[in-house]
């Protein structure tokens, strides 16, 4: 893997970058003095790297206003469920035209009310692979194992009026393995109920940018950073890698 990789790059005296063999050799004083953007070939140490796990180099980004934040974890996730548990599912906002709305209350001591409204396509529930479906009152433990059997997996509460998205903190939509998250700049909610549109097409695909497009949200982007300390005798120069 890129981290081991990483360290046996340390353990060795020199780095050589085999690219570009067109190229000589710059020394880094020259680059540092430099103006950008130009093509350069070197040859130095690599002295530190960052962040030393891998899985710290996952970051979210925005597009919009290149915001880079961290990838919230599990535990957020789970407070904020547990949060919206607090309000019961409103039946009045249940079985509407476009989508069939189960409820049931659990067995256990906090009696928590679950609802799940599955999605309809011509006033049919689809195919479950093909179906988008909401959960109000879920744990974290329910969630996944709805996102194993079903496309799409949005969670929400009541309002008065109309199901609403939770806090930005929160996925907006979990598709089997992948949470998508919005930006909370950039995103302006919509109510739950400009998904009927995508509903209506020909052949729903529940394709992620298309519902955020709909719901109001700016989506954020798993994007992969590393910061690299590179020497030579005649200074030193960090170097960033950014991909998507």
């Amino acid at each position: 893997d890129l981290e081991s990789h990483l360290q046996r790059c340390q353990q060795l005296s020199v780095t050589v970058l085999t690219d570009h063999q067109h190229l000589n050799n710059t020394e880094l004083k020259t680059i540092l003095n430099g103006t950008a953007p130009q093509q350069y070939r070197i040859r130095a140490k690599l002295r530190t790297y960052k962040p030393q796990k891998l899985y710290q180099s996952i970051k979210l980004h925005c597009s919009k206003c290149n915001s880079l934040q961290e990838v919230p974890d599990g535990d957020d996730f789970d407070l904020i469920l547990k949060g919206s548990a607090v309000t019961a599912p409103n039946p009045e906002l249940h079985n509407t035209s476009w989508y069939d709305s189960v409820m049931w209350t659990t067995e256990d001591q906090k009696q928590r009310k679950i609802a799940i409204h599955f999605v309809k396509h011509d006033e049919m529930l689809q195919q479950p692979e093909n179906t988008l479906l909401m959960i109000e009152g879920g744990t974290l433990k329910e969630v996944w194992k709805l996102t194993k059997r079903f496309k799409c997996v949005i969670p929400v509460r009541s309002t008065e009026d109309d199901l609403e998205l939770l806090d930005l903190s929160a996925p907006f939509l979990l598709q089997g393995n992948i949470k998508y998250y919005g930006c909370k700049q950039c995103s302006t909610p919509k109510p739950i109920k400009s998904l009927s549109s995508i509903a209506a097409e020909q052949r729903p695909l529940w394709e992620p940018t298309e519902i955020a497009q709909v719901l109001g949200i700016e989506p954020l982007q798993y994007v992969f950073i590393m910061k690299f300390t590179l020497v030579d005798r005649t200074g030193a120069l960090n170097a960033y890698l950014f991909d998507y």
